[in-house]
């Protein structure tokens, strides 16, 4: 089976000579810890079964967040912590995309335009949320950045996760809104274009953007998810997917790499066929900014609003019938490693350091 440390490991060295200065040094840096990660270059342990004498290694992850081999079993972890988020009303999930004309822009001042899109989108959900034909209150939002589409291509978009409601400013009461409808994405699309529109005047970018952008419609869409905890579900691989994980990667011949996709349309399985040096750049386009943080949390749901976030779980106590389900977190295994042989604990036996190799 084909990975992608291996397409990085036998033709990285080649696109980093053709690319020289102008590769980013993140970029340098996701290649090797993928090369890197679980390999003998990273130290690692060795483990040992008293009942069979079976002996296993086990390599330490590179830990990077583009890596497709370390982000497995993050998202349950992830679901643990936000139960503390969680309300038990109905959920939306908003969709923001930015226009492809804006696309180029976007790829070579990634921080300033990403930032850009997380809050004018929230703004722009929240100011149409504050009206009482819809909402009339506070909400709260989990934003997660995406900037890719199925056959890697760049298409950065934010998910929004939303409760169905919100906390009237003035009463702290809790205000429903309907199950099957949050906000209108007609109006929310052309607030969304002018709070950009305005934040980008701003920078000593606007210029650089055809003003035929600021006439077009932007695309923004809106659908239920569920009950909270199905929420988060839905949201959690949102959180740690990479752009490619190993599974998709179907061989590595002649040149050319070839993955699988669905389209988004029909479900429908495609295989993408790309040169090497191609399918290098397409993947390497979605690695974020050093220290971009791709998850953000705005107003009930903010770090500064866990109080008001109280506030509405007082008011939603007063309003539903009956007591409310109780929401235990997920739970996360602390198993020790099983032994492949006969499924019983492992014990640990050595450390390897970094560059040491287990015995053969």
């Amino acid at each position: 089976m084909v990975t992608l440390a291996d397409i990085f490991q036998q033709y990285g060295p080649d696109y980093c000579r053709q690319y020289g200065e102008k590769m980013l040094y993140s970029h340098r840096q996701v290649m090797r810890a993928v090369v890197r990660c679980r390999t003998p270059a990273l130290g690692g342990h060795v483990y040992h079964c008293p009942d069979c004498d079976e002996v296993a290694y086990r390599y330490h992850s590179c830990r990077n967040r583009h890596c497709p081999q370390c982000q497995q079993g993050l998202a349950q972890q992830w679901l643990a912590r936000q139960q503390a988020l969680l309300l038990p009303v109905p959920y939306f999930l908003l969709t923001f995309t930015l226009p492809a004309s804006l696309r180029p822009l976007a790829r070579q001042n990634q921080k300033l335009i990403y930032d850009l899109l997380f809050r004018t989108a929230a703004a722009a959900t929240q100011k149409l949320a504050n009206d009482p034909r819809f909402v009339g209150g506070q909400i709260g939002m989990v934003g997660i950045l995406h900037t890719w589409a199925r056959d890697l291509s760049y298409h950065p978009h934010v998910h929004f996760l939303v409760p169905a409601g919100g906390l009237d400013r003035n009463t702290d009461y809790w205000r429903s809104a309907n199950d099957s409808f949050l906000v209108p994405v007609k109006a929310l699309s052309p607030i969304f274009r002018a709070k950009f529109r305005d934040g980008l005047h701003q920078t000593d970018l606007f210029d650089q953007v055809p003003a035929a952008l600021w006439q077009q419609d932007w695309v923004v869409h809106c659908q239920p998810v569920g009950n909270g905890r199905a929420a988060l579900k839905y949201l959690a691989p949102y959180v740690f997917r990479v752009a490619l994980s190993n599974n998709r990667l179907v061989k590595l011949a002649d040149g050319q790499v070839t993955f699988r996709y669905k389209t988004s349309a029909t479900g429908e399985t495609k295989f993408c066929a790309l040169p090497v040096c191609q399918f290098i750049h397409r993947f390497l386009q979605h690695v974020l900014p050093k220290g971009f943080v791709k998850v953000r949390y705005y107003g009930l749901f903010s770090a500064g609003n866990r109080q008001r976030l109280r506030l509405a779980w007082r008011s939603l106590l007063t309003q539903l019938p009956g007591p409310l389900p109780l929401m235990p977190p997920e739970p996360v295994s602390n198993i020790a490693l099983p032994c492949p042989h006969c499924g019983q604990a492992m014990r640990l036996q050595t450390t390897l350091r970094p560059g040491q190799r287990a015995p053969p």
